[in-house]
């Protein structure tokens, strides 16, 4: 059970940010880590080392910008799935679980990756990008995240689950909102006479 929150909270961070979790386990936990992980162990250590530094930092300076939250949305969005599953993989191996619980973490964690990248994506075009606030929670919430995988695994595992939580309910919200742009007595087709477009 430990092990699952431990690669929740890990993989929540990766619906966050792609390449801060994987930069922070490599710089706080060693980069013998990145070797057991796989994708990352076929890379020699520099290379990763350095295109995650780099993408790193185009993560915390672009998101601050509209155009760069655009770039990143896109981005996060076919990455993260993968970055999710890594990092769930990766803590599982720390745990030394059985293989056959690696590759379902691995699983779980690429679903709530990109569950939480979905609900980022939803409120950026709701929003029409989203606040310098909510930009600096993430930030804050993704390096809590992966701390909190190794040295706090069910405080981690319980923010994540808290993250998920509020991913439905936004999802519910949105729902609501989009049906309330059509017609009231079109309900059934709430594209036709949106007031708003998509």
């Amino acid at each position: 059970m430990i092990e699952l929150l431990a690669a929740l909270s890990a993989s929540a961070a990766a619906g966050l940010r792609i390449a801060l979790p994987l930069l922070l386990i490599g710089l706080l936990y060693g980069e013998s880590l990145w070797s057991r992980v796989p994708v990352l162990s076929q890379v020699p250590p520099p290379v990763v080392l350095g295109v995650l530094v780099s993408w790193s930092l185009f993560e915390l300076f672009a998101s601050k910008k509209l155009l760069g939250q655009r770039v990143l949305q896109i981005v996060q969005l076919v990455f993260s799935p993968i970055v999710g599953a890594i990092m769930g993989m990766a803590i599982a191996q720390a745990a030394e679980v059985p293989g056959w619980l690696v590759g379902l973490l691995g699983f779980v964690g690429s679903l709530l990756a990109l569950v939480l990248q979905l609900v980022q994506a939803g409120w950026f075009y709701r929003l029409r990008g989203l606040p310098l606030w909510a930009i600096l929670l993430q930030d804050f919430l993704c390096i809590v995240l992966v701390l909190f995988a190794f040295d706090a695994p069910q405080e981690g595992g319980l923010i994540a689950l808290l993250l998920l939580w509020l991913a439905i309910r936004s999802s519910k919200e949105w729902y609501q909102w989009y049906v309330q742009q059509g017609n009231p007595h079109r309900r059934g087709n709430p594209r036709r006479y949106k007031q708003e477009p998509d």
